[in-house]
This record gives structure tokens, sequence and C-alpha cells, in this order.
């Protein structure tokens, strides 16, 4: 099962990603791809508010560079909340454009194959100014690409704004990239599994006041990790 929530900062996206993993039977494997800079007091302060939130059974693995690799070596019994995909590129970023596809390749590669439940998430930084210098527009762009290509794959896909979850695979559509049109759904077993799922689900937009609205509004949309089988 592959989900992934996107969304600008402070728009409750990590909020409602452990909304979701919180449903899930499986051990929740948090996966922090942050640098740690214990000199920088206000991240460290972002990082303590996203402690606290978790649950005390949830491991918590530090993971700024090999995501690939920690993804490969994940277990069935285990469920991935990766965040973020964003602070992972920064982590990244000098890579030349040759290194960067590789390591992208790479990822995808493992995210198709691990028997393991994934949860994304993804910031959304396409939508101001273009960056006024190179840097940030490649950080823009690869970032953009990345979300798409997890995006186009995924069993799932929340954009998380304005304190609400839109759940684009039901409202939206995937469009046409290389001369063909993206499936959301590779497997057919998990396809059915969801088709099932939303056609006792009524609930499109979901309000992100307080987790435990979160995980309120997930149990009564049917929406569980559980009910649907692994890749």
């Amino acid at each position: 099962m592959l989900i992934l929530v996107t969304g600008p900062a402070r728009s409750g996206k990590s909020e409602w990603a452990e909304a979701i993993a919180r449903q899930s039977t499986r051990s929740i494997v948090y996966i922090a791809t942050a640098q740690v800079n214990l000199a920088d007091r206000e991240w460290q302060a972002r990082i303590a508010k996203h402690q606290q939130r978790r649950p005390a059974d949830w491991q918590t693995q530090h993971v700024p560079i090999e995501l690939a690799h920690a993804i490969a070596q994940s277990q069935s019994t285990e469920c991935l909340l990766i965040d973020s995909l964003g602070t992972w590129l920064a982590n990244l970023i000098d890579q030349s454009e040759i290194d960067w596809q590789q390591s992208v390749s790479h990822l995808i590669a493992c995210l198709q194959q691990t028997p393991s439940d994934l949860i994304f998430v993804a910031e959304e930084v396409g939508w101001g100014v273009i960056p006024a210098y190179e840097s940030g527009r490649r950080f823009r762009d690869r970032l953009g690409n990345l979300t798409r290509t997890i995006g186009a794959i995924a069993d799932a896909v929340y954009l998380v704004t304005g304190g609400y979850a839109i759940d684009l695979t039901r409202v939206g559509g995937t469009i046409a990239r290389y001369g063909r049109v993206a499936r959301n759904y590779r497997f057919p077993s998990q396809l059915a599994c969801l088709n099932s799922l939303r056609s006792s689900t009524k609930v499109n937009f979901y309000p992100l006041k307080q987790s435990a609205i979160c995980r309120s509004m997930l149990q009564e949309s049917n929406i569980h990790l559980t009910n649907c089988k692994s890749m």
C-alpha cells in the first residue's frame, strides 16, 4: 500500500499522515529524513513537536540520505511513515542531474518492491514565485517531479491545505506524461480493494482541526490500511 500526502507548510500534512498510520495494525516505523542540527534551536523545536505527537510504541529511524536502502530493508509487518521527501531532497540537492535521477530511480524501484506499507509526506513548493537563485529552482523542480512520479503509482494521494485533506484519487485524475496516461494503481488486487472501500465512503474532504478528529473521520470513511493487501 502506497500513500502520498502533500501540502504546503503548516497545512497539517504530517498530522494527516500520522492519522492514517494510526489506523494500521502493522508496526509503525517513522522515517525522519531531516539532518540533525543541534545548533538550530528553531528546527529542534519543530522536531520536538513532531515527536510529542507520535505514540510511544512507534519506532523512529533517522535516514537523511539512504532512504531507498531503508525502504528495501523494511518488513511486511511494518508501515513506514516517511517525513519528508523535501528534507530528503535537500540533503541531496548538490547531486548532479545524472546522480539525482539515479537516486530517484533507485527509490522508485525499492518502493515498488517493498512488502511494507508506505506513507510519504511531501511539501508543495511550486505554487509561489519562481525562486531567484539556481539552487532554489533546482529544489522546486526536483521535488515537483519526484512528487508527481510517486503520485502516479500511489494507491491514494491526499492534498492537505487550509485545514482540509482532499483525496485527489477520488476527485481528480492522472494526466498524460511521456505520451501515455499514468496509472494510479499498479496492482489489480489493490485496485479492487480500494474500489470496494471507496464505494462505501461518502467523505471526500476531511477536517484537520486536531488529530482526534482526523482519526474519527478516517474511521467514519472506512479508510483502513489493514483492509488492503500488501504489495
